[in-house]
């Protein structure tokens, strides 16, 4: 292993493998650091620690990117969202200072960029298409709401140190330019460097530089050049890999509230079946899984949806009367109880829309690894995973798809 990444939730973790595998590095997703690594140039360690307490966070990932050593690895990837999903107090702060540390280094990029779904920094601000990041529906985010679009007030807000910054102007002027960018940023006591990026060409750019880098954190996009740096080196196999094929009931799972999770749901509904989870009926017991099955047995062959997408202001009515966290447990834990019957009962192909409900789902089935398919969507790959047989899956960011994405999915998880 040669690469090896940490990611703070499934759905961030598929995306990055996606884009490793996509620039020719033998990649594996593993839920969590376990002991059997096997054979790949990239291994990514998907974690559930975007939401929780600081202090876990930290703990669980240095677990992790200890494990990645220990495999060989010569450079370490912090995965986040390329919406920079995050608290005041953290988690992504207080997550690269400890990664830093870990490995002695010096600085480490800071890059959410991710061009080809929009998200993009100019002059340290982070943008979703043609609007600020609070502006763009994320500070409504019930969990991580974003609302300063500037990525050095933010993290600075989240650290220890002060936080750095490399414009576009030097990342275009030459990797001679950037590297001493980086490096008089780094002289100056800052370590965690937030650089601009507004195409593929930028981060490409970015990737070249970063080379001999112990640390680099971002979206998946900083991810887009660092397969050449190995590949140049003569490190790459270049094998392709074989998936078993997957066949068998389908059914999509949605937990996420966002505004594209919402028009994607209503797409997906026009020709097939869906049963609407309501927060207030899970928590008041009136919904539960036996009941989710018995409405999915009777239209399996029809790729069912089960989904709690609502508009946001309907999941804070169930917030207000029974607490944010609790409800939102209860959501994943419902799905992932849900996930882990359909597939004891045969389901075959499982698309999951969410980050909290796609970890949610792969820790209930217990998944310990899982091979990278064909791409869906932008960040967005087929899995294929061992389940009493192969199980085709998708995980998808609610942020993140086309609006008729589940529907291809729902067929791509098949063909992995």
């Amino acid at each position: 292993m040669l690469l090896g990444a940490v990611a703070d939730d499934f759905t961030g973790a598929s995306d990055l493998a996606n884009t490793l595998a996509k620039g020719g590095m033998a990649t594996t997703l593993f839920a969590g650091p376990n002991g059997a690594a096997g054979a790949c140039e990239a291994g990514v360690v998907a974690l559930k620690t975007r939401s929780i307490p600081a202090d876990e966070a930290v703990a669980q990932s240095v677990e992790a990117a200890r494990w990645l050593l220990t495999q060989g690895c010569e450079q370490i990837l912090f995965k986040y969202c390329s919406t920079f999903d995050s608290t005041p107090s953290g988690n992504i702060g207080p997550v690269t200072e400890a990664l830093l540390d870990l490995l002695g280094s010096e600085l480490a990029i800071v890059c959410p960029a991710f061009p080809a779904t929009g998200r993009r920094i100019f002059m340290g601000h982070l943008f979703v298409g043609d609007r600020l990041l609070s502006e763009s529906g994320m500070e409504n985010h019930p969990l991580t709401p974003m609302t300063d679009p500037d990525l050095r007030r933010w993290l600075r807000r989240q650290t220890r140190g002060e936080v750095g910054h490399v414009s576009l102007d030097s990342i275009r002027a030459g990797n001679s330019v950037l590297v001493e960018a980086m490096v008089a940023e780094s002289r100056a006591s800052r370590r965690l460097i937030v650089t601009d990026a507004i195409i593929d060409g930028d981060l490409h750019a970015l990737g070249k530089a970063a080379a001999g880098h112990k640390l680099i954190t971002g979206g998946s996009g900083i991810a887009i050049g660092l397969p050449q740096n190995f590949r140049d080196r003569g490190l790459l196999s270049n094998e392709k890999i074989s998936f078993p094929a997957v066949s068998g009931p389908g059914v999509a799972l949605c937990g996420s509230c966002s505004s594209a999770s919402q028009k994607q749901v209503a797409h997906y509904l026009f020709d097939r079946p869906g049963l609407a989870i309501d927060p207030g009926a899970l928590m008041a017991g009136r919904m539960d899984v036996a009941r989710a099955l018995d409405w999915i047995d009777s239209r399996k062959d029809h790729d069912p949806m089960v989904y709690s997408t609502a508009d946001p202001s309907a999941v804070s009515d169930a917030q207000a009367t029974f607490g944010r966290q609790t409800v939102a447990l209860t959501i994943e834990r419902f799905f992932g109880d849900l996930a882990r019957a359909l597939a004891d009962n045969g389901t075959r192909r499982i698309v999951v829309g969410g980050g909290e409900t796609s970890g949610a789902v792969v820790e209930a089935l217990r998944l310990q690894s899982l091979q990278i398919g064909a791409e869906i969507d932008p960040g967005v790959p087929a899995l294929v995973a061992n389940r009493n047989g192969p199980i085709g899956i998708a995980l998808k960011s609610g942020n993140f798809g086309s609006e008729d994405f589940f529907a291809k999915a729902m067929q791509k998880v098949g063909q992995a």
